[in-house]
């Protein structure tokens, strides 16, 4: 019997298209949350606030994750820990649509989902592109981590539209099929272990100890205003928007349908923006290209301020947030490999997700406690307009590294 393919044999393009698919299902079984968020309050008798406590707990059950995550891709490389987190992701999925209660749903989705999206996550998937080496490592991030976008563009509407002619509990069966039929393709084709042009095995190739690797990560200067605004952008986009843009959506009166319209266009502009700046970063500045998606990102929330009942503002702030939105993942991959060192880029960027999925679980349980507090959104949107620019500010100081720097080890 044939093994599964090592990435000698394996295309690093196919591999950027393999961590799409991941990425674009595990995405869209975190986004149909928010989509039927509504439907929860209705017949669970679920608070808003409590909804968004789930969501919160699943992020930190994905931070906790991440870093160790990471650090076995360092040293055994992506396959495993794929094939294990997309399966755990399609039970996690069952699970909750099969759930009666609170307990049980709160199990099956900030417990089993979570641990399955902590694993397929996009620290894994921007590690297993950077060991694979393509030309144009920038533009492959990009398109790869993509898929969490594009899942949200291409299924969730799909998923929205189940909603019309079926209760909840299918949204979720149908995205834990999803991620099950992805299994058997990453088995065969993603690499489990990092190798050299030759063949030769290279994970693990340095004989640091987890401590020094630490130390090294956590004498950067780079690692903490990456760590920093990274943190910022969880609390902006997966915390705020992905949690409650939607059900804001429905608090301003419009209907399941235009919303998920209006998520369509942000995550279409998303997918964009992705792919754009991951062009970018391997033909600019990088700590330039990364402070300018923050403060246009930050300045996108004025719009969102002023929606009221004006669809057209919605969804041009859709637009905007749009493609400021994920793009921060494939520069801020690129800064982590440069700065810090492809040796420890797993670990590095599961401490920056860490820090993301903190950052995303403060965004989304404040949104639902201060919506529940004062019937609106208001501070929610000043507070990430605010946040934004400050990330914007940070990334700044970091220094930009000449290109070659990008195919080093860490000093």
């Amino acid at each position: 019997m044939s093994s599964p393919a090592t990435p000698a044999r394996s295309s690093s393009w196919l591999i950027v298209v393999l961590g799409f698919l991941v990425l674009a299902a595990a995405f869209s079984g975190r986004a149909t949350l928010s989509l039927v968020m509504p439907d929860l309050e209705v017949e669970m008798g679920w608070t808003r606030t409590f909804l968004s406590g789930i969501a919160a707990t699943s992020l930190m059950v994905m931070a906790g994750l991440a870093p160790f995550a990471g650090r076995f891709v360092d040293k055994h490389g992506a396959r495993l820990v794929l094939v294990t987190g997309v399966v755990i992701l399609g039970l996690g999925c069952f699970a909750v649509a099969l759930s009666q209660g609170a307990v049980l749903f709160v199990l099956a989705f900030a417990g089993l989902f979570a641990l399955g999206q902590g694993l397929a996550a996009m620290s894994v998937i921007s590690t297993a592109i950077a060991q694979a080496n393509p030309p144009r490592i920038g533009l492959a991030t990009g398109i790869a981590t993509s898929g969490a976008t594009a899942g949200q563009l291409f299924i969730v509407p799909l998923i929205g539209a189940i909603l019309l002619y079926a209760d909840w509990r299918w949204c979720f069966a149908a995205t834990g099929l999803l991620c099950l039929l992805l299994v058997p393709f990453l088995w065969r084709h993603m690499p489990g272990k990092p190798v050299d042009d030759d063949g030769a095995d290279t994970a693990g190739a340095g004989k640091k100890t987890l401590r020094q690797d630490l130390l090294h990560i956590l004498k950067s200067p780079t690692f903490h205003l990456l760590f920093w605004s990274f943190f910022i952008c969880g609390y902006t986009t997966s915390g705020v928007i992905e949690t409650h843009f939607m059900p804001f959506a429905s608090f301003c009166g419009f209907g399941p349908v235009p919303s998920t319209m209006a998520f369509g266009v942000l995550s279409a502009a998303n997918l964009g923006g992705m792919i754009l700046v991951g062009w970018l970063t391997d033909r600019m500045n990088r700590p330039l290209l990364l402070g300018m998606i923050y403060l246009i990102r930050g300045l996108s929330f004025i719009l969102l301020l002023n929606v009221g009942a004006d669809y057209t503002t919605l969804v041009m702030f859709a637009v905007i947030f749009g493609v400021v939105d994920f793009s921060t993942v494939p520069v801020t991959a690129s800064l982590v490999k440069s700065h810090l060192g492809l040796p420890v880029m797993g670990l590095s960027m599961g401490l920056i997700s860490a820090g993301h999925a903190v950052g995303a679980a403060l965004g989304a349980f404040l949104g639902g406690y201060l919506f529940d507090l004062y019937a609106a959104y208001y501070w929610v949107w000043l507070s990430s307009m605010a946040l934004a620019v400050l990330a914007g500010l940070m990334v700044f100081l970091i220094r930009q590294k000449p290109p070659a720097s990008m195919m080093t080890a860490a000093e």
